[in-house]
């Protein structure tokens, strides 16, 4: 993932900041989206909209802290760069603990925005290589047979294969058996492995 296939998303509701940022980002050979307000950018967010966040605090109706708290609640990860011309140390804190990349304080240098952007898309690339690995795993994990699914839940929670063979009703043989196919179709190399794979999932999806 490059800088050319992610998009900054600005929301502000001020015009004239929307096309002042629209304008230098251009630029700078990046591509924008404006919206004037939080339910504008949620209206139109999807799964592929790559990129970064450049959020205004103070919007009508939700306000961009309350835009923050939405994305978390929903699992949705995209980096957020919060400007505002009414900061306080409280409310950068809260922002900043939730995970935003940076917080301007209005009028802030071309400079002090672009490296912002420069560090949000390099956090959106780690993201989603995350996201590709989650796929690949349940993708292997997908192949597992029923009784396979359920050696696998039963080692990753640190059953010995004799307590498996007891608490499937089957003998440890097949227990072992069963135990080489997972780590094979799952392309594990260790135990170890394997439990980290299956935490991942249990994380739940990486948007």
């Amino acid at each position: 993932m490059t800088d050319e296939t992610m998009t900054v998303f600005i929301v502000d509701d001020d015009e004239s900041i929307r096309e002042a940022l629209l304008n230098l980002l251009e630029s700078e050979g990046l591509s924008a989206r404006l919206f004037a307000s939080t339910e504008a950018f949620l209206d139109e967010w999807s799964e592929q909209m790559a990129g970064c966040l450049v959020l205004d605090v103070r919007l009508p109706g939700a306000s961009g802290v309350e835009l923050q708290e939405k994305l978390i609640a929903a699992g949705i990860r995209i980096p957020i760069i919060f400007m505002t011309a009414h900061g306080d140390v409280p409310m950068v804190r809260k922002v900043m603990k939730a995970g935003a990349v940076e917080f301007l304080s209005k009028p802030f240098q071309r400079e002090e925005l672009l490296t912002a952007i420069q560090q949000a898309f390099n956090l959106e690339r780690e993201i989603a290589s995350e996201r590709a690995e989650r796929r690949a795993i349940e993708e292997r994990m997908a192949t597992l047979s029923p009784r396979e699914v359920e050696v696998l839940e039963l080692v990753t929670e640190g059953m010995l294969n004799k307590q498996i063979a007891g608490a499937l009703e089957i003998s440890e043989i097949t227990v072992k058996l069963h135990r080489r196919k997972v780590m094979e179709k799952m392309r594990a190399n260790s135990l170890a492995e394997l439990v980290k794979m299956t935490e991942r999932i249990r994380k739940g999806p990486i948007r």
